[in-house]
C-alpha cells in the first residue's frame, strides 16, 4: 500500500509539472501570421515604438502615391535580443525617417515581422 501511494504521488507531481510547462509553451504565440516567403521594404516615419517584453513593436507611417499614408504595425524581437544585436533604447525614436525590411502579414494588413531597420544615417539594425 505504501508503495502504491508513493507511486501515485510521483505520477501526480509529474502530471502537475507537465501541465505547468505546457501552459508556458502555449503562452508564446506562433509566427505563422507572417509570410516568411515574402520580403518587402517600406520607408516612412516612426510614429510609435514600444520597448517591451515579450516583443518590441514599431509603428511606421508610410506615405502613399495618392497623398494618403498607411500605418504599419511591425513586431520585433525581444528587447533583450535587440540589445544583443546592437540596439539601444533610443536607437529608433518617434519622428525618425527609416527604411524597414519586413516579412509581411499573410492577411494583407499593413504590418509584419521586422527583419532590419536602416536609419537615416545609413546604420542598419538587425531585427530578427
Amino acid at each position: 500500500m505504501k508503495h502504491e501511494v508513493k507511486m501515485l504521488a510521483r505520477i501526480l507531481v509529474l502530471l502537475t509539472a507537465s501541465l505547468g510547462a505546457g501552459q508556458e509553451a502555449l503562452a508564446h504565440h506562433s509566427f505563422a501570421m507572417f509570410d516568411k516567403s515574402k520580403f518587402i521594404t517600406i520607408s516612412g516615419t516612426v510614429r510609435k515604438i514600444e520597448w517591451a517584453n515579450p516583443h518590441a513593436y514599431l509603428q511606421v507611417q508610410v506615405p502613399g502615391s495618392n497623398g494618403t499614408s498607411t500605418l504599419y504595425a511591425i513586431e520585433c524581437s525581444s528587447p533583450n535580443e535587440l540589445s544583443r544585436w546592437g540596439w539601444k533604447f533610443n536607437s529608433v525614436k518617434v519622428g525618425d525617417q527609416i527604411s524597414v525590411g519586413i516579412y509581411p502579414l499573410r492577411n494583407g494588413q499593413p504590418g509584419g515581422l521586422l527583419f532590419s531597420v536602416t536609419l537615416a544615417n545609413g546604420t542598419v539594425l538587425k531585427g530578427n
